[in-house]
């Protein structure tokens, strides 16, 4: 289990994104389908969560309803091989979607072009390898622009086994503020992530349609990631929150996906009432449940 893991929330076609995403990309699957039980609050035996590997990295997705929206400010960042590789992944994913920036060349890729699929996920395809092949982006923008490094700083120093890997700033006369970042790159608990802030004239920012499931083992470690990554932000039901740079979080036990798969119909009804009922997540509550 990836102990930071992107989550994707659609109206009704978890399943479908999925089965298209896994068949785009090489060493890809569909890992996992969680249906809802008679607790709901989808209908009963539809999927609730699609678990899937793109290239060998875990994502989630869930079936929500029309509550929340993507926007361009969250983006999965492809870094590819070869331009044959970026031209294919162009043209299966922009298919029936909206093109943000043309693919063609420019002064920091040689190939490289910004998506919107027809599902609603943002995605940059740029020429150039890197170690992990997909990776979350995010773009600070209106009222959140210049805090994408205090952003950082922030998450790397309360999930363990998180690193900041690169900074770059933006130079005199480069169209955006002195200092602020071009770009960085950092990585919470084996997930590389890349940030940048923007000043440009933005009509998006994040929304809760993507997210970051962060795995916890103990009750200790939800208690300290809810109260400090939620500080200054906003809690939700159901162990999520909206931090104050306005990314959302879900502090998840990683016991909770077990009790909801429980062969036994009726201790699974239990523990879903019993998630549904909090706000952050109590181990022993659903262990009792």
């Amino acid at each position: 289990m990836q102990g930071v893991t992107p989550f994707l929330w659609f109206d009704d076609n978890a399943e479908e994104a999925a089965t298209f995403y896994t068949s785009v990309f090489d060493d890809s699957r569909i890992l996992n389908l969680v249906r809802y039980g008679e607790a709901g609050p989808g209908p009963a035996g539809s999927v609730m969560v699609a678990s899937f590997q793109l290239h060998g990295q875990q994502f989630d997705a869930v079936n929500g309803g029309p509550v929340y929206s993507f926007t361009p400010a969250t983006s999965l960042f492809v870094s590819c091989d070869s331009a044959e590789e970026a031209d294919a992944l162009w043209a299966a994913l922009s298919a029936g979607g909206t093109v943000l920036m043309e693919l063609g060349a420019y002064p920091f890729s040689a190939r490289f072009g910004w998506l919107q699929d027809r599902f609603g996920i943002s995605w940059q395809i740029s020429l150039g390898r890197r170690k992990q092949k997909i990776a979350p982006f995010l773009m600070f923008t209106g009222n959140q622009h210049g805090k994408a490094e205090e952003a950082i700083r922030c998450y790397t120093s309360l999930i363990e086994r998180s690193t900041i890997d690169e900074i770059v700033r933006y130079g005199p006369g480069e169209g955006e503020p002195e200092g602020a970042l071009k770009r960085a790159v950092f990585t919470l608990d084996g997930l590389e992530i890349m940030v940048m802030d923007s000043a440009g004239p933005h009509d998006f920012t994040f929304t809760p349609a993507f997210s970051f499931v962060v795995n916890c083992e103990t009750q200790t470690e939800v208690d300290l990631l809810w109260d400090r990554l939620g500080a200054g932000g906003e809690f939700q039901q159901c162990g999520w929150l909206t931090d104050r740079f306005g990314v959302t979080w879900q502090i998840v036990p990683t016991v909770l996906a077990t009790l909801m798969q429980d062969p036994d119909p009726e201790r699974s009804r239990r523990v879903t009432e019993a998630m549904l009922k909090m706000v952050k997540l109590d181990i022993a509550t659903l262990v009792n449940a």
